[in-house]
């Protein structure tokens, strides 16, 4: 399933759905994003450190453990709406979740060997979902969302952060 077949499009999460390309189903989407992970320039990555763009940005470091994180909670929520759990879900605190993420003590290689393993077990999970589950909605950060957006927003939110690495912090590397 493709983009058009998302309904309702969640208000906040159609910035990071809208960064897959249409022509793209889900699970290619995310087998596409696997490779983009394998394809992240580490060597510039590693010359960044902790360097930040702006006074509180996160390092490059905590935003690889930000999609991680981010993918957890939206995969947790993919799996009981689509299992037809109408609870609502909870928003997270993405902040409270990076300062308590001890980021500082892994390495650029685990965080990329996680971030891998998680995508592809999200991509086992939605690879076995039928049409009626990607279509499933539940209600998540004040508005409906369905299985199917959540996939795409997975993908999209990795996208987004990888732009901002690509724009705003491998041009620190030019400044040194």
């Amino acid at each position: 399933m493709n983009k058009s077949a998302i309904t309702p499009m969640p208000e906040y999460f159609d910035r990071y759905i809208n960064q897959v390309p249409d022509d793209l189903e889900l699970v290619p989407a995310i087998q596409k994003s696997i490779l983009d992970i394998y394809q992240l320039d580490k060597e510039k990555i590693s010359s960044l450190g902790d360097a930040v763009y702006a006074p509180g940005k996160w390092t490059i470091k905590q935003i690889l453990l930000h999609i991680a994180d981010t993918e957890r909670v939206f995969i947790y929520r993919a799996l009981r709406f689509a299992r037809k759990d109408s609870t609502p879900v909870q928003s997270f605190d993405e902040n409270l979740f990076a300062e308590n993420s001890a980021v500082g003590e892994r390495t650029l290689e685990s965080l990329l060997d996680e971030l891998v393993a998680l995508r592809q077990s999200s991509l086992a999970f939605y690879k076995n979902l039928s049409n009626e589950q990607l279509l499933a909605t539940g209600h998540s950060h004040n508005s409906e969302m369905s299985v199917l957006a959540l996939g795409f927003t997975i993908v999209g939110h990795q996208l987004h952060h990888f732009k901002l690495i690509e724009d705003l912090y491998f041009p620190l590397l030019n400044a040194q």
